[in-house]
């Protein structure tokens, strides 16, 4: 069971993460969404497409930008479709 956590919180936890690049990428339906608000940062990876990206908020404390997903990857990355993934001081276990 892999556990995401950060500010001493479980964000997300499931046993079907894909690890892609060193990054574990979580499904969706496995993160805690009242830690979660959507950000209008943006990014593009050449081979898995455009990511947005959440803010992760605990306790009062927000992490900018901590997970970040991609809606619609390219056909090279659909394997994380409906997955998120983390940095920025959150710690996967």
């Amino acid at each position: 069971m892999s556990k995401a956590t950060w500010n001493g919180v479980v964000i997300a936890e499931s046993d079907k993460t894909v690890v892609v690049e060193g990054n574990h990428y979580f499904p969706i339906d496995s993160i805690k969404k009242e830690y979660f608000q959507p950000s209008a940062t943006q990014t593009v990876c050449g081979w898995k497409g455009t990511a947005n990206y959440y803010t992760v908020e605990v306790d009062g404390k927000k992490n900018t930008d901590a997970a970040w997903y991609y809606p619609t990857p390219k056909d090279a990355a659909k394997n994380i479709a409906g997955h998120v993934a983390f940095w920025k001081g959150v710690s996967v276990a």
